[in-house]
């Protein structure tokens, strides 16, 4: 049985998958998982977005001042040879940018900082 986290829409969901061979059935159970996100910063600093996974940042999409919008594409994060879009939790402006193209990142690395 092999488990598997898989985003939809918004929404994570841990999903395991048991391998078979011949003519027996498969079982998939699909059950929501936590999405680990950052917690709002209260400070003057506003939001803070931080890097989910480790990996290398392929595309920066923003920069300081930039007029953000909910949803909106922040910073492209490359890991296992997946492209993760780390998209604004909420509206705002870009206050920092802590990453550059081809830099690599570890989970909770700073990104991206909202006001």
């Amino acid at each position: 049985m092999k488990k598997y986290v898989i985003k939809l829409n918004g929404k994570a969901y841990e999903v395991e998958i048991e391998e078979v061979t011949g003519e027996a059935a498969t079982s998939v159970v699909e059950k929501e998982a936590p999405v680990r996100t950052s917690a709002p910063v209260q400070n003057a600093g506003g939001q803070k977005i931080d890097a989910p996974m480790p990996g290398n940042i392929v595309n920066v999409a923003v920069k300081p001042g930039d007029v953000i919008k909910k949803g909106q594409l922040l910073v492209v994060l490359e890991a296992m040879k997946m492209e993760n879009e780390i998209v604004s939790p909420v509206d705002g402006t870009v206050t920092a940018v802590s990453v550059a193209k081809g830099d690599s990142v570890n989970a909770g690395d700073a990104l991206v900082q909202i006001a």
